[in-house]
């Protein structure tokens, strides 16, 4: 179990290159904001991986809580916004956000906290309750919210004009992939099961990013030669 959240590290940041790869071709913000949230991702199984590796160390303990208990959801969640939302009601939303975002990295950053009894990766019960039951639920639920709500909402209007079916399956992909990191979480706070939510935090990433490139135009605005290459045999 112990390197599961390398591999999570891994596919996050292959996949965040091909989002920004993309956002390269088009310069469209979701795009953007998608790759940051994937970036922090990868950011946040890779201080997994170091904890089960060489123990505790409290600035990767803070970035950890930062990113993948707080952060990660927003970014992308907010980045479904860009795509959904007029741009104007999409950056009021980012200011917020980016406020919010200080806000949440001055707090985890400089709260007195312990860890040294900490046995495995799960915080429970170490961050004070302010960041626990308002900080966390507020981002979480606002990106869960955007980013599972964008997707099966994109998937319906697909299905409800018989149009691109392929962008159907895609966008449930999505859903389905931020559904079980989102599911892991749940784990550690009810159970503690670390193990669980490693598992599930890499099957989210995989099932997102086969949902992402099940999108056709990914493959079309690739700017890799080797993606690009592999164009026909998206559209297959």
């Amino acid at each position: 179990m112990a390197y599961i959240p390398l591999i999570t590290c891994i596919v996050s940041l292959i996949f965040a290159a091909t989002v920004l790869d993309q956002y390269f071709a088009r310069r469209k913000p979701h795009q953007l904001l998608w790759s940051i949230g994937l970036v922090m991702y990868g950011l946040s199984a890779f201080t997994e991986f170091w904890w089960n590796v060489n123990g505790h160390v409290l600035f990767l303990y803070r970035l950890w809580y930062l990113l993948g208990a707080i952060l990660v959801p927003a970014y992308l969640g907010q980045g479904t916004l860009y795509l959904l939302m007029k741009r104007r009601n999409s950056d009021i939303i980012m200011a917020v956000l980016g406020l919010a975002t200080l806000y949440a990295v001055v707090r985890v950053f400089t709260v007195n906290i312990d860890i040294s009894g900490l046995t495995t990766l799960t915080g429970i019960g170490v961050m004070p309750a302010d960041i626990r039951f308002f900080i966390v639920p507020i981002f979480n639920a606002f990106g869960t919210f955007a980013l599972i709500g964008g997707a099966l909402y994109s998937a319906f209007i697909f299905w409800r004009k018989r149009i691109m079916p392929y962008r159907v399956l895609s966008n449930i992909l999505i859903a389905g992939g931020a559904l079980l990191p989102a599911a892991g979480g749940v784990s550690i706070s009810m159970a503690g099961n670390i193990n669980a939510f490693f598992i599930l935090e890499l099957l989210g990433a995989i099932v997102m990013f086969i949902g992402f490139l099940r999108s056709e135009a990914v493959f079309g605005l690739s700017r890799f030669p080797l993606i690009h290459g592999f164009k026909r045999v998206g559209e297959a």
